[in-house]
């Protein structure tokens, strides 16, 4: 079971290296924003699923955050590249804005939100 102010995203099984991405939801500001979490050498990283260049959702496929290669985050419309670990720009048109990073930790087998003044889970997918 989760600790009191996180909120359980996902079983950390689901997150695989450089593999697919779990979609989620938080209120932000009063906003509702989707959101995702990846795994990428071994952490698990979140951030809002929002592209600094457009404010577009990043994934081509529901799910699909990496490039090929799985070395980078792709935003699917206008090619901005992000690093997995901090979100930062690495190339693209986001000129070097970045994404917006949420406070994730691995607790036990879940991967968890932990909830911060501003941000807190509205809904993820049905826990396997």
């Amino acid at each position: 079971m989760a600790a009191t102010g996180r909120h359980v995203i996902c079983r950390g099984r689901e997150l695989v290296e450089r593999g697919r991405g779990v979609r989620f939801k938080v209120l932000r500001h009063g906003v509702e924003t989707p959101a995702f979490a990846i795994r990428f050498n071994g952490k698990v990283h979140a951030y809002l699923n929002r592209c600094a260049h457009r404010m577009l959702e990043l994934d081509w496929n529901a799910g699909d955050f990496f490039d090929a290669f799985g070395e980078v985050l792709l935003c699917a419309t206008h090619g901005a590249r992000y690093a997995p670990a901090s979100g930062v720009c690495v190339g693209g048109p986001c000129a070097r804005a970045g994404l917006v990073k949420l406070a994730v930790i691995e607790d036990d087998a879940d991967v968890c939100l932990e909830a911060v003044d501003e941000v807190h889970l509205v809904a993820t997918d049905e826990l396997t």
